[in-house]
């Protein structure tokens, strides 16, 4: 192990009057919610690039403002093995169980794509080995399809086939890796898969290759026996002007266009939610409707920025209402709260890294906490059951049989002939009752 994050001891549970900075003052990962163990519930998982990879660096500085001890190893294999160490040190100390990754994140590209395949390789299997020391579990890896200038006019969808071999390669290598590992689920977020100006951009035949990637994928998912989902992360832009996995809803007409409705689901962040003009509520809602659920990133935008800032989440009442609707759902079951988020550039010790991830933690525990008092005490699902209750009655049922003609409806509404009055939304008490649970 390193000795990077020596002088901090692992992090413990103290309660909610404690005054230590690095101390879990919500998340009693034992305490029992709704059932079933608070850990259980939240599975928190630490993403492996903006914590160990990102070096600070932004489009305006001539380098990064953190001083890692493993991004001046000169050698990349080794810098990558110091990398790993402290990435379980980190996680260990954190006790979250579980981590995500990029192929890339872990190991180095190599001069030859058969190099790059050979130095994952030989990381994965020490990764394995410190998966074993630690009891720290994968929850997802993916691969980073969008960094390497080959991938610049996409992935799955550059106009050159050959790159879009090499893209399947990786994607094999880390579906398969992530199988190795013990992992649940394998994400796709396709950074490059959209496009710059459709002037050069043929967009039939790039959703055409784009659903033949995907269908390869859940391929190979069944093939290998990856337990879990295949999942793909919307986002409206950046770094690609459009990206074709808008949101939530763009992704289940793409999923539906090509058989795969039921055979993939939705990783969702709240920072490209709010990118796309959605909350994350909305998001998460969309999804569990369309029965496309799996899993999110947690983090946040800041809404005065058009840019995906990845800040760890802070907002009580948004966390609550987000997994409000996880829990309406049927909760989380291969899926986790992965933090995509990273510590603002200014935050250059190593103690930052633990204060942004503690306070996330205990932030969505007791949003969790919010959320049990909000199904427990049963006045929203009543709330909205009268609401819609015409629906479930005699006439509402009638009104939307299968053998009902717009012809019928209409002479139905003739028939009964009253000027239906409007009932109020009573969106002031809605709000004020969530506050309520808040306080």
């Amino acid at each position: 192990m390193t000795d990077y994050f020596a002088g901090i001891d692992k992090i413990r549970y103290a309660g909610p009057q404690a005054t230590e900075a690095l101390a879990f003052k919500w998340y009693d990962k034992d305490r029992l919610v709704l059932g079933k163990r608070m850990e259980e519930h939240l599975r928190f998982a630490v993403c492996y690039w903006h914590s160990f990879c990102w070096n600070g660096f932004d489009p305006f500085g001539y380098d990064g403002t953190f001083e890692r001890p493993w991004h001046r190893i000169a050698d990349p294999m080794e810098a990558a093995k110091a990398k790993l160490d402290a990435a379980f040190e980190f996680f260990a100390k954190l006790g979250a169980p579980f981590y995500c990754f990029h192929d890339r994140d872990v190991a180095p590209e190599g001069a030859t794509p058969r190099e790059s395949v050979e130095n994952f390789r030989r990381i994965v299997d020490l990764m394995g080995e410190k998966q074993s020391s630690t009891g720290i579990k994968l929850l997802w890896g993916t691969a980073n399809l969008f960094s390497h200038r080959r991938f610049m006019s996409g992935a799955a969808t550059n106009p050159n086939p050959e790159i879009y071999a090499l893209a399947a390669l990786q994607v094999k290598e880390a579906m398969d890796a992530t199988k190795r590992l013990g992992g649940e689920n394998y994400v796709l977020w396709g950074g490059r898969e959209g496009y710059e100006t459709l002037l050069n951009t043929d967009l039939a035949r790039e959703s055409r290759q784009y659903g033949r990637f995907l269908q390869m994928a859940v391929e190979h998912k069944h093939k290998i026996g990856l337990p879990g989902y295949v999942l793909i992360e919307p986002k409206p832009r950046e770094p690609t002007k459009h990206q074709y996995d808008y949101d939530v809803a763009t992704v289940h007409g793409f999923l539906r266009q090509y058989g795969l409705e039921n055979e993939v689901k939705v990783n969702i962040e709240a920072n490209h939610a709010t990118l796309s003009g959605h909350s994350f509520e909305h998001e998460i809602a969309t999804a569990v409707a369309l029965g496309l659920f799996g899993s999110l990133d947690m983090n946040r935008g800041d809404m005065q920025c058009g840019w995906d800032t990845d800040q760890f989440p802070n907002s009580l009442p948004d966390t609550a209402l987000a997994l409000f609707h996880v829990l309406q759902g049927g909760g989380l079951t291969h899926g986790g709260l992965n933090f995509d988020a990273k510590v603002r550039r200014q935050s250059i010790d190593a103690e930052d890294l633990f204060h942004g991830h503690v306070g996330a933690m205990d932030l969505c525990a007791r949003a969790l906490l919010v959320a049990e008092r909000m199904i427990t005490d049963g006045r929203p699902a009543r709330e909205l059951a009268s609401r819609y209750a015409g629906w479930d009655g005699e006439v509402g049922k009638k009104l939307l049989s299968p053998q009902m003609s717009l012809d019928d409806v209409a002479a139905h509404a003739l028939q009964r002939n009253v000027d239906e009055r409007p009932v109020s939304g009573r969106q002031e008490a809605w709000e004020n009752l969530v506050n309520d649970y808040i306080a």
